[in-house]
């Protein structure tokens, strides 16, 4: 990786050029940011104020935790280099399993106890995490984020078509059929109707796959392709917000995007920690995002080592673990102010490369900007009102990138010399499609073990790392090694 250092790592620029520097950094991630919050919160059904307030706290501790990480708290946490944290798509799958499983009013509070619970263990997994590389070779990681991609790709294609239930489910139960059961249940109190009776659904929903909704994905796609075939640097690297832009604009023009809850929205409010209730602390939905917790913090290590080599900074396993303190702690104040696990940005290590610009205090700045926009509820308000459609057309690209990225890490895999790395990756991936393809597989087990089963990446990281040890791969990793991979991930 060339070396192109226009600042040193520690040099404070001038505070013009520190806050557009920042503001870029902030352009380039700020699709991904809030995307998951977009997820999960429609995914709990939350009214559309609570899923702003949600992207509202995911900004504020996006912005709180890149300076957490890249300005450093004491000598303990952070690893002073310029790196942008935001929420990891790792997590995802898991939180949606457990959102499923528990469909109690309490979730949400499950939810951020889990991941409070996440942090703290990964307090304590920092120190040990370089132990444990020789675990996760190139094929483990490489196989675990392809699956990652495989999981949000299917989110990107219902916000285009919509969801397998619900009001945008394909099929509808028939209005006479619904009326005719109802008035049974009405009759002598429903003593003539079987328990559980639930009608068959025949009818096509004009909700599901509209026209409508596809042409304004295929917009929006079609204005990312364009940007990335004609803009030249870092435009390029702002296709996927330009083409929410474009998708909020063309939506609103057509009626589709509203604004009523814009207009409620304040101008400023403050993001309050436990703000949806006291957390819920549960063993099973922590263990599982502590696997995740896990994952995320290798994965940070290759970037924090590659982040070394762009800047030509020392970067010894002193730093490595105060820069995976700061994940934890990340993830710890996440599930603290209403968000979720937290990992250094792998789009902005590549702009760091990108323009040279090593200073850390660029990434302090962009956090500091990120944390301003968390205090506004109608920026947040207005990200919340862009409909699936929109954000369906630009999952598309962000969610094939990340499946794009395991193939690329993969692709520096020894197929060759090593025929077992093909079994390694076939079992991982294919245990990662079971919950995808056969999502009812688990209907006989206890379903306190859902959280840990139904998440196709918990699936593929245990089978990854289990393969790889039965055919003796868990053989020590060198640090070329996960710079390489690092490199490959960072450069998409």
């Amino acid at each position: 990786m060339q070396k192109n250092n226009s600042f040193a790592v520690d040099e404070i620029l001038p505070p013009g050029k520190l806050f557009v520097l920042g503001i870029q950094h902030v352009l380039v991630m700020y699709a991904g940011a809030v995307v998951v919050p977009l997820i999960i919160g429609r995914a709990l059904k939350l009214p559309p104020h609570q899923v702003a307030f949600l992207i509202s706290a995911d900004l504020f501790c996006c912005g709180l935790v890149s300076i957490l990480q890249s300005l450093g708290l004491t000598s303990w946490v952070g690893i002073k280099l310029p790196v942008m944290m935001g929420v990891s798509f790792a997590a995802v799958g898991p939180m949606l399993s457990l959102i499923t499983n528990n469909p109690q009013t309490e979730t949400i509070q499950l939810l951020f106890g889990s991941i409070i619970g996440a942090g703290l263990v990964g307090l304590f997994l920092a120190p040990l995490v370089g132990r444990l590389l020789r675990f996760f070779p190139p094929v483990v990681t490489g196989s675990i984020i392809l699956v990652i991609g495989i999981t949000l790709m299917r989110i990107g294609i219902q916000w285009i078509f919509g969801n397998p239930f619900g009001p945008t489910a394909p099929k509808l139960v028939h209005p006479d059929h619904a009326k005719w059961l109802q008035t049974m249940m009405e009759g002598n109190g429903g003593a003539n109707v079987p328990p559980n009776l639930t009608l068959q659904a025949t009818e096509k929903n004009p909700l599901y796959a509209s026209t409508q909704n596809i042409l304004i994905a295929s917009s929006v796609l079609v204005v990312i392709l364009l940007i990335l075939r004609f803009a030249k640097g870092f435009f390029s690297n702002l296709s996927v917000l330009c083409g929410i832009l474009f998708g909020g604009l063309l939506t609103a023009l057509l009626g589709v995007m509203h604004f009523e809850n814009v207009e409620k929205a304040d101008w400023f409010s403050f993001v309050l920690p436990f703000h949806f209730g006291a957390p819920i602390f549960s063993f099973v939905p922590i263990l599982t995002l502590s696997l995740v917790m896990l994952v995320i913090m290798i994965e940070s290590l290759g970037m924090f080592l590659a982040l070394g080599e762009i800047t030509g900074a020392k970067v010894d396993s002193s730093q490595i673990v105060k820069g995976l303190r700061a994940d934890a702690v990340g993830t710890l104040l996440g599930g603290i102010f209403n968000t979720f696990p937290y990992t250094s940005f792998s789009q902005n290590v590549g702009l760091v490369g990108v323009t040279g610009i090593s200073s850390r205090f660029v990434c302090v700045m962009g956090g500091a900007i990120l944390l301003v926009l968390g205090l506004l509820p109608k920026l947040s308000a207005l990200v919340e009102a862009i409909p699936t459609a929109v954000l369906g057309g630009s999952g598309l690209i962000m969610f094939g990138m990340v499946v794009a990225t395991g193939v690329k890490i993969l692709s520096s895999v020894d197929f060759q010399k090593n025929r077992h790395n093909a079994f390694v990756v076939a079992l991982s991936v294919g245990f990662g499609m079971i919950p995808l393809v056969a999502p009812d597989y688990k209907q006989w087990m206890p379903s306190s073990l859902y959280p840990l089963i139904e998440s196709g990446i918990v699936l593929t990281s245990v089978v990854a790392v289990l393969m790889n040890i039965f055919f003796g791969g868990a053989k020590p990793v060198s640090r070329a090694e996960i710079k390489k991979a690092a490199a490959m991930a960072g450069e998409h």
